[in-house]
């Protein structure tokens, strides 16, 4: 999944445009589940277009094949979730979400992206940074993947060194920090600054201790350091690199959601602030919402009012239909996007004191 994918799946469609999510077992027995869950899920899905007055049966019948054919591709074994779309015209996507999802099913004119949103703002793209004496490497980490980074001056090795006469310069030779290896380490902080200043992710150091400190020292506050991965890692192979990092990066999130609580706060004081669906709807609508923060689990149903959607809090099913959006929550995030703001995901309860949603607005 990427950025590109991500935004063309944003845009709106002919209704009716159906979701269906479903979180999933990796582990069997509960893996034989899956199956039965899905098939429940897609029953209600065509319960849903049929009792809908604006669906034709035809179109119905249409979209229902569409999320069969994505069902019938899709291989969640090893994902938390999976994403169904389909809609009219014969479109029809599926997507394993490698995060937890909430069971629903969503019948609009636009894809319920938040999972995906979530999971590709959470994710996870970092930078690897492999520190070693004799070759300094540089990988790009998007999610459960590692490239390796063949540019901008990586692999970095240090300069070439008569041994002999470095031998006499440092008692301690280039491998115990001597300037020569400051320089060669400085090279490196430079050349990661170039890489940082195009594509700012954080950067999770891989390396034995007293290289870590050292391009502490260098580094300064310049590079944001997710996290740390200690010991020799010059020759490890990506997929172990991979296992290594995930709690390093899950550890960052976490200090991530903290460091949200102080920045809301911030942002009130500068009168940059808005909480609860309806004033932050309204500004994000007006091209207004520089980040967004939302609770992983809010969703709430809508109705379309003209040109408008009010906010219906614990809309009763039996209403579902005729003008009732499902989750206008995923509405706020999309347009959100759409205009360039940040949305992060935070756990249920995180915001609390701010109705479950919340916005740092532009000057």
């Amino acid at each position: 999944m990427d950025a590109a994918t991500l935004s063309e799946l944003r845009k709106p469609r002919a209704y009716p445009a159906v979701s269906v999510l479903m979180p999933t077992e990796r582990r069997a027995p509960r893996r034989r589940q899956d199956p039965i869950r899905l098939r429940n899920l897609l029953a209600e899905a065509r319960r849903r277009l049929r009792a809908d007055p604006r669906v034709e049966p035809e179109v119905a019948d249409e979209v229902m094949r569409g999320l069969e054919r994505a069902a019938a591709g899709a291989d969640p074994a090893h994902a938390e979730g999976l994403a169904l779309f389909a809609a009219p015209g014969g479109e029809h996507h599926a997507f394993a979400v490698d995060q937890p999802v909430d069971q629903r099913v969503i019948v609009d004119t636009t894809f319920a992206t938040r999972d995906l949103v979530a999971a590709y703002t959470r994710t996870s793209r970092y930078w690897l940074l492999v520190l070693s004496d004799h070759e300094t490497r540089l990988w790009d980490g998007r999610g459960g993947e590692l490239t390796e980074v063949v540019r901008h001056g990586f692999p970095a090795a240090p300069e070439p060194v008569d041994e002999e006469r470095a031998g006499r310069q440092s008692p301690r030779g280039l491998h115990h920090g001597d300037e020569r290896h400051r320089q060669y380490l400085r090279e490196v902080v430079t050349r990661l600054e170039a890489v940082l200043a195009r594509d700012r992710r954080p950067v999770v150091v891989a390396g034995v201790i007293r290289q870590q400190a050292l391009f502490d020292e260098l580094a300064g506050a310049r590079v944001t350091v997710a996290g740390r991965i200690d010991g020799s890692h010059e020759t490890t192979p990506p997929s172990t690199l991979v296992r290594l990092a995930r709690p390093v990066l899950d550890a960052y999130e976490d200090l991530r959601e903290v460091a949200v609580l102080a920045e809301l706060e911030a942002a009130r004081r500068l009168h940059r602030y808005a909480s609860g669906l309806d004033d932050v709807m309204r500004l994000v609508e007006d091209g207004r919402g520089e980040h967004l923060i939302v609770e992983r689990g809010y969703y709430a149903p809508a109705v379309r009012t003209g040109e408008e959607l009010v906010p219906f809090e614990g809309l009763p099913g039996v209403l579902r239909g005729a003008g009732v959006v499902d989750d206008v929550v995923d509405n706020v995030i999309e347009t959100t996007l759409e205009y360039g703001g940040e949305v992060t995901f935070v756990s249920d309860g995180f915001l609390i004191d701010h109705d479950r949603i919340a916005l740092v607005t532009r000057f």
